[in-house]
């Protein structure tokens, strides 16, 4: 089974084809990050429309490049929500009128889903049940996951994500966009003696995750320096940054840690645009060391959002879905049916609402 998967939430338009029985045949991802960096964030209407310039010459490439014609293409799945609508709405145009022209299924797949199931590509894979963190720009989740659509919310942020606490903090410290990769470069001249940030809501029971109140603190150090010395130096950018990635990886490692013996998994998958950070793998490996558990991630280029993730889950959903699976809660076609000409869409989507 071939599954072209197109990505569009928000500001990659992401495109591949995943081949049941040889792998990832081929991606391709273009991000906009120049687009928005003068903006310094991401302005839906210039995403949507670049997503519409970019999203067909990615599919004919991506075809291209598997050797692949569209008539050996089984099934088309696509980003449905969670993320930007107008986004999502170029992708699903796009991957439903092309599923309904070739005469197979259109798969909604979750976006989220889609960052969970990225790490089972990889070799060794892990296998159900496991513990994953989510974790990127729009998303902080702990999930225990006993089977592919099969999921429990454990803990989540109640406030900002810790991916876009790091790009907040970022623009605050005037480093450039995108912000999460600036301030983890930032860090790496940091004096880790200098300031030492709250770690938010590890004193208390429980899963949840709290990331407001750490950039607060942030702010205010900020200013507390730049007053003492008349504006911020080079020094003070890197030891805040410093001090703020060492809060945010040390409280996602002791939420895993505690999410790990809640349940007694000894698996856990870690996925998102964060997961790329190299201190919070350093040490999340330390903490599973310890615990006796295992860690596994996506490949890199997997991290951030991309078209890969989206044709794997796709596959998936659809293989459930004609096993019977189905109930149709999903948001799309899923059933090998042809799509209706319709483009459901969801900014807002709970993990918790997809079906096994």
């Amino acid at each position: 089974m071939r599954i072209l998967g197109i990505e569009t939430s928000c500001d990659e338009t992401g495109v591949a084809l995943y081949d049941s029985e040889r792998g990832m045949l081929a991606d391709a991802l273009f991000s906009q990050i120049d687009l928005h960096a003068e903006y310094g964030g991401v302005v839906p209407e210039l995403a949507s429309r670049d997503h519409v310039r970019r999203l067909v010459p990615l599919i004919r490439q991506v075809l291209e490049q598997a050797g692949c014609t569209r008539e050996q293409v089984d099934a088309v799945a696509y980003t449905a929500g969670p993320g930007l609508v107008g986004a999502l709405m170029v992708g699903a145009a796009v991957a439903r009128g092309l599923a309904y022209a070739w005469g197979v299924p259109a798969v909604a797949v979750h976006h989220m889903e889609g960052h969970l199931l990225a790490p089972l590509l990889e070799q060794p894979a892990p296998s159900a049940p496991f513990v994953a963190l989510l974790v990127s720009g729009g998303h902080t989740q702990l999930v225990q996951v006993a089977a592919i659509g099969q999921y429990e919310i454990l803990g989540e942020s109640l406030d900002d994500a810790a991916g876009e606490a790091f790009d907040k903090t970022a623009k605050m410290l005037g480093l450039s966009y995108p912000g999460g990769p600036a301030l983890a470069r930032a860090a790496e001249s940091g004096d880790p003696d200098r300031f030492h940030f709250p770690r938010p809501m590890v004193d208390r029971p429980g899963l949840d995750f709290s990331f407001s109140g750490l950039k607060t603190f942030t702010l205010t150090t900020r200013d507390q320096c730049a007053a003492k010395a008349g504006g911020l130096t080079a020094q003070d950018v890197a030891d805040i940054a410093w001090a703020f990635q060492d809060a945010v990886a040390d409280t996602l490692v002791l939420k895993c840690r505690r999410a790990l013996r809640q349940t007694g998994s000894d698996q856990l998958v870690v996925a998102g645009g964060v997961s790329a950070n190299q201190v919070l793998r350093e040490r999340l490996a330390a903490m599973a060391q310890k615990e006796g558990a295992q860690v596994f991630y996506p490949a890199l280029r997997y991290c951030t959002d991309n078209g890969a993730m989206i044709a794997f889950a796709g596959y998936h959903r659809l293989r459930l879905a004609q096993a019977g699976a189905g109930n149709g809660k999903n948001g799309g076609e899923s059933d090998g049916k042809l799509p209706e000409l319709q483009l459901p869409v969801r900014a807002r989507w709970p993990l918790t609402e997809l079906y096994a």
